[in-house]
Order: C-alpha cells, then sequence, then structure tokens
C-alpha cells in the first residue's frame, strides 16, 4: 500500500518560519552515534535534530537506526555529511534521510555540485536505487522517482571567510533551501580559534545572516552559549542549533562530580 513520507525540513521552515514570521526554530546536534540517545533527545520538545556524520561516529550503518528511531517523533532531522562527496550523499539518500546538510561550502559552484548531488539526472547526478532503498519505502511511495526532489531537502553550511564572502550567491543557487553558518570554523579561519563569541567573528555571523535572508532563503546558526543564541535568533536566523547530547552528557557529568564527588588536595 502507498505510503506517505513526512514533510521535508525546507516544508516545516517555509510553513512555520518563512511564511509567517514565527518564532525561529530551535535544534540540537546528535553525534554519539547511538539510536537510544537519538529517540530520547527526538522525545525533548525540540524542533529539529542534526545527525552529524562529520565529527561523530556515525557511518553509513549508525546513521540508519538513528532514522528509524527518530522516525516516530515530532522534530525534523536532518544528516550532516562529512563532506561534498556524491558517492556518500547518494547512500544516504536511500537510508532515507530526506533532509542533508553539506559542510564546508565556501562558493556557488560546490553549492551547484551540492544541488546536482542529491537530484535526480536530468538535473543532477544521483543515482536510481529508490526500489531497493528505504528512501523510496521500497516502491511503496507513489511516485517517488518523478516526485525526488520534493521528498529531499538540502542545507549547505557556510563556515569560513570566503563562505561568508560569498554568502549571497552561496544561498541564491537553485536548490539550496537554506544555510546554516558555523561559528567556530569561522573563527579558526579568522585567526580566531577557539573564540566564537569574538566581536569579529559574531560581526561575520550577523552580515551572513543578513545576506542569505536578503535573498529569501533559510539560515540557521550554531550557537551552544544561550545568550548568543538568543542574540542570532533576535537578529533574524530562522533556527538555531543551541546543544549537542554528548556536550550536555560531558557537561552533565562534571557537575555531578563537582557536587558529590569533589576533588580535593
Amino acid at each position: 500500500m502507498p505510503i506517505q513520507l513526512k514533510p521535508t525540513f525546507r516544508d516545516t521552515l517555509t510553513e512555520r518560519v518563512l511564511s509567517d514570521d514565527g518564532r525561529p526554530l530551535a535544534g540540537m546536534w546528535v553525534n554519539s552515534g547511538s539510536p537510544l540517545v537519538a529517540e530520547i533527545c527526538a522525545g525533548s520538545g525540540l524542533d529539529v535534530l542534526f545527525v552529524d556524520m562529520e565529527h561523530g561516529p556515525n557511518g553509513i550503518e549508525r546513521v540508519l537506526p538513528q532514522l528509524q528511531a527518530i522516525a516516530g517523533y515530532p522534530p525534523g532531522v536532518v544528516v550532516r555529511l562529512p563532506g561534498l562527496l556524491a558517492v556518500m550523499i547518494k547512500q544516504v539518500l536511500d537510508l532515507g534521510a530526506q533532509n542533508l546538510l553539506i559542510p564546508m561550502i565556501d562558493t556557488a559552484e560546490q553549492a551547484r555540485a551540492a544541488v546536482r548531488a542529491v537530484r535526480y539526472p536530468p538535473r543532477g547526478i544521483r543515482g536510481i536505487g529508490s526500489a531497493l532503498a528505504r528512501s523510496g519505502r521500497w516502491g511503496r511511495v507513489e511516485n517517488y522517482l518523478a516526485d525526488g526532489d520534493d521528498h529531499v531537502s538540502l542545507m549547505v553550511q557556510v563556515e569560513s571567510t570566503e563562505g561568508v564572502r560569498n554568502a549571497a550567491e552561496i544561498a541564491a543557487v537553485d536548490g539550496v533551501d537554506g544555510v546554516l553558518v558555523g561559528p567556530s570554523d569561522l573563527a579558526a579561519s579568522m585567526g580566531l580559534i577557539g573564540q566564537q563569541t569574538h566581536p569579529d567573528v559574531t560581526g561575520a555571523v550577523l552580515r551572513t545572516v543578513e545576506a542569505v535572508r536578503g535573498v529569501g532563503k533559510a539560515v540557521g546558526v550554531n550557537a551552544f552559549d544561550p545568550a548568543l543564541a538568543d542574540h542570532y535568533m533576535s537578529a533574524g536566523a530562522h533556527f538555531v542549533l543551541v546543544g549537542a547530547d554528548v556536550v550536555l552528557l560531558a557537561r552533565g557529568s562534571e557537575a555531578l562530580a563537582e557536587r558529590f564527588a569533589p576533588t580535593t588536595g
């Protein structure tokens, strides 16, 4: 029997933020590689989860059970690839990921290459295999191939001084649904490694937010500092990633140790 896929993150942004000026969406990273942790986070009430293949122990085999664990819960789920890797993009899409984030995008040409990787021919280079894969639910999603673009959304990550300069051109690429600004790598590219809250870094982030909004696309920011997250939301970010599962576990366990097992001597 026919199966309906969940709306894409693009659809969520359009419905809840871009069309009616609703509140910015709040999300978090899932870096642990654990389906159990992913499911716990999925029930938290946050709007979106980003499963991270770039900086976490998440290979193809680990991503699939996390997608399955999150599927029964309201949040959208975006998978961040390790880079602009067309073969891996095809594999992750066939796992059933509907929303992808490609990191380290510096130019409009790189953004166009990312778009080609997520689209079927003749508009792109994605291989045809939905009848064999979870993406088309093994042939149970009607017209999956013909409607393939409707089932996939693409975000790209701007996280360098070059990317900031080209932000408007990157965002304007047809098929790019939004931009995520990465202050950590941006700070490093500015010679300010580890200083995400430096005024020069936050200024570059805000310029990027303005540039992306100027071409009518969604823009998000990575900001674990609550005050800075509030600032970026007030400045026009459509979504903000405010934490990560592994960071919450690290800081939470440290707080327990400080309270109940303080170091002496």
